[in-house]
């Protein structure tokens, strides 16, 4: 791929290149989240602790995506995104080596909650980056691999995780150099961290950012390389009446409607997807996958290898998403996933529900049918949700706020969707003790119904229209 640009017309290469950089955040983003679920066994084992404290430790990264996620976009604003974006990686190095070195749970959480800063900060700012920069056209399918990264973010991790135990014989035996296996897990991070520190200090800053800062010389020159020299004047312009009529910074004030002086429609719509993508418990499947598994009978390597099948069926979803999702829509794939979540939710429900319960063990024993109608029915989530709540709730927080009120909007649906999704995780070890697998996922059935209604009463199609456009 060249990124030689064409003054006149702009380089389609360039913006594809500088949003795929974009995107190591989203790899990382799902990397960091991914990599806790081969290690809750020697996390319980170099800690002592209890289920209510290992889902804490598993959990406590979230606590820092939340804060991460609400600081990122206010930050942003002010310094720009591709200077929050450097900052993240930073971050996310910091948190691999910490990860792995921590020697008891109080620094383990520290870690983790560093690193939970830069999922956040990676998470809103990522998207918001591809959104300004990528032409309305083609926009979607840029946002798009933002989620193909995070599942390939995720499947590295687990394939890693896979990897390290098989080789190892257990994520709690000693590996290389005299360390436990679940550390090396950590520390596999440190690559692709590095990488995006290097490859971030190459990429432009948003010429959106640029103008709202007053900075509308290197704007230009941006949107020249981007769009063509005969096209940045205008969109500058278009961009600049698109901001406050006094010109002034963007602020949290601005969520705020003028005439009513309540926060405005779109933030409620925008907090509403976010939250809802968390509640339908997709990230139980990611974070305690191997524990799910095992609780189902299956064995820990077996438990490991089905992680890496369902992180390849997330990448071919949202492939799938990536073709189509500029035709299509936004909102019919969204509501279209909903309803076959809650379908295959529903299944994987009905599948543990007369499960017996081995005294000795815990676990269920699942006859094989119950056992099949399980394992194809949560893939068939797994997909379905790839398709559509995936990569379609980032794309549409990133290009469905109005120019000013962007960054701060992303902040406050993107601290609601971490912290949904810390409710999410911690509370699964407990409602699994308490309830059962089959419960618990009746919980997430309703929460998937539930989307179908939302979409189809609140969400406006956002497909082919340019960011001066959006409404709110």
């Amino acid at each position: 791929m060249t990124t030689q640009s064409h003054p006149e017309q702009g380089s389609t290469a360039f913006v594809v290149l500088i949003s795929c950089i974009a995107t190591i955040g989203g790899f990382l983003f799902g990397f960091d989240s991914g990599v806790i679920n081969g290690t809750v066994d020697g996390l319980q084992q170099a800690f002592n602790s209890d289920s209510a404290g290992t889902g804490f430790s598993v959990s406590s990264m979230l606590l820092g995506c939340a804060f991460g996620a609400l600081f990122a976009g206010r930050m942003a604003d002010r310094f720009g995104r591709r200077a929050l974006l450097i900052a993240a990686s930073v971050f996310f190095i910091v948190s691999a080596w910490g990860s792995g070195v921590a020697g008891g749970t109080v620094e383990f959480v520290i870690y983790r909650i560093i690193g939970g800063l830069a999922v956040g900060a990676a998470s809103v700012m990522a998207p918001a980056y591809i959104s300004e920069v990528a032409p309305a056209r083609y926009r979607g399918m840029l946002t798009s691999v933002q989620q193909i990264a995070i599942i390939s973010g995720l499947t590295a991790a687990f394939f890693s995780n896979y990897l390290l135990a098989k080789f190892a014989g257990g994520s709690t035996t000693e590996f290389w150099m005299g360390y436990d296996t679940w550390r090396w897990m950590f520390w596999m991070e440190l690559i692709p961290a590095s990488i995006f520190f290097l490859a971030l200090l190459g990429i432009p800053e948003s010429p959106r950012f640029l103008v709202a800062s007053g900075k509308t010389e290197k704007a230009s020159a941006v949107l020249s390389r981007l769009y063509g020299r005969s096209t940045a004047e205008t969109k500058a312009k278009e961009i600049s009446d698109s901001l406050a009529s006094d010109h002034h910074r963007p602020r949290f004030r601005d969520l705020l409607s003028k005439q009513t002086g309540m926060v405005r429609p779109i933030v409620w719509v925008g907090v509403g997807l976010a939250v809802l993508q968390q509640l339908v418990g997709i990230n139980v499947v990611f974070y305690y996958g191997a524990v799910l598994w095992q609780a189902a009978g299956f064995s820990e390597s077996d438990a490991l290898a089905i992680n890496v099948i369902s992180g390849s069926i997330s990448i071919g979803a949202c492939l799938i998403t990536f073709f189509f999702v500029d035709k299509i829509g936004r909102k019919p794939l969204l509501w279209f996933g909903s309803a076959g979540m809650a379908l295959s939710l529903g299944l994987v429900a009905y599948a543990f529900a007369d499960a017996p319960v081995n005294l000795e063990t815990g676990n269920l024993n699942l006859s094989d049918d119950a056992g099949l109608l399980a394992l194809i029915a949560a893939n068939t989530y797994v997909f379905l949700f790839n398709l559509s709540w995936g990569p379609v709730m980032w794309i549409m927080l990133g290009e469905m706020f109005p120019n000013q009120i962007r960054g701060s909007g992303l902040a406050v649906a993107g601290l609601f969707q971490w912290l949904a999704n810390f409710l999410v995780t911690y509370t699964f070890p407990i409602l699994l003790a308490g309830l059962g697998l089959s419960l618990t996922y009746g919980i997430y059935t309703f929460f998937a119904a539930l989307s179908v209604v939302f979409v189809l009463v609140f969400v406006r199609e956002t497909k082919g229209k340019e960011l001066e456009e959006m409404e709110g």
